[in-house]
């Protein structure tokens, strides 16, 4: 692999069929962890080398609990990714969330139960801190090119993940607004908390598709209302990237770059070989 990229997109297939993106290929990237949901698609943006990757794999195949979350982000760190946004539906807990809004949220509640949530294991141990566990210069950044590109932003809100992919019921979903959730939906968790032990930036732009099922005066949330309002919402999400492509800040302006510096445990002496050579593109630089 010869490609080395700073940005990467996660969201559907549509996203890398947006206008302007020059020159783009598929790439097949195994891992230690397995494949990836999609071939990475690499393409020219802005005169910037970005890649792309259908999180549900070509035509929404994979359901939230079985996408390979490990071999994603792994992959997007061979290839250099320092920087990643997130796309994704969400419902909307709180009233001032509409459908059709986005919202880029500081806060994750992780209510999945059936996940691999780390890099790390098999005789390698490491506490990653995720008490801010978004990127607040890049959240900052999409923020800004979201609001150029046309769109209604919200900047802040807890996002809750559940296990899916069945929608809430009625209670849990009183239940979460009363824990104080602003949004939810089923792939932020472990995905943000990867991307910080792989040492990347990483913002969600999550668009609010519906009430979820909590609001006595709206239908509850269907796969037709969710579809209808991210293709309403595909042009703002391309048009945001096109921005955040051409105006993203050359040199990061946080800690997200050495989050590990203070994570790993383990006596490196003690480390299996397999293990460390399996990780050795995440700890490689502390492990020397």
């Amino acid at each position: 692999m010869t490609e080395h990229v700073t940005l990467a997109i996660i969201g559907g297939s549509g996203l890398y069929a947006m206008p302007g993106l020059r020159d783009a290929q598929e790439h097949n990237i195994d891992t230690p962890f397995g494949k990836t949901s999609a071939p990475v698609v690499i393409g020219t943006l802005e005169g910037r080398r970005v890649a792309f990757l259908a999180r549900h794999g070509i035509g929404h195949h994979i359901t939230p609990t079985e996408v390979p979350y490990r071999a994603n982000l792994y992959a997007l760190k061979s290839l250099g990714v320092q920087q990643i946004i997130s796309i994704s539906a969400c419902g909307s807990l709180q009233e001032q969330f509409a459908p059709g809004h986005i919202v880029i949220p500081d806060q994750i509640y992780d209510n999945t139960h059936g996940r691999a949530r780390s890099f790390f294991g098999d005789g390698l141990v490491a506490h990653i801190s995720v008490a801010e566990p978004f990127c607040a210069d890049l959240s900052g950044q999409l923020e800004s090119a979201v609001g150029q590109a046309g769109g209604v932003v919200h900047r802040g809100g807890s996002f809750i993940t559940i296990e899916g992919p069945r929608f809430s019921t009625k209670a849990e979903s009183n239940t979460y607004r009363a824990w104080g959730m602003s949004i939810i939906g089923m792939t932020a968790s472990p995905e943000a908390f990867l991307a910080r032990e792989a040492e990347m930036c990483y913002a969600t732009m999550a668009h609010v598709t519906d009430y979820d099922v909590w609001h006595v005066s709206e239908a509850p949330v269907t796969v037709e209302m969710v579809i209808q309002t991210l293709n309403k919402n595909t042009a703002i999400a391309q048009e945001a990237v096109h921005i955040l492509a051409g105006q993203l800040k050359p040199e990061r302006d946080c800690d997200c770059e050495s989050a590990l510096s203070t994570g790993l445990i383990t006596n490196p002496d003690v480390i299996p070989a397999e293990t460390r050579k399996k990780l050795d593109l995440l700890v490689k630089k502390y492990l020397q």
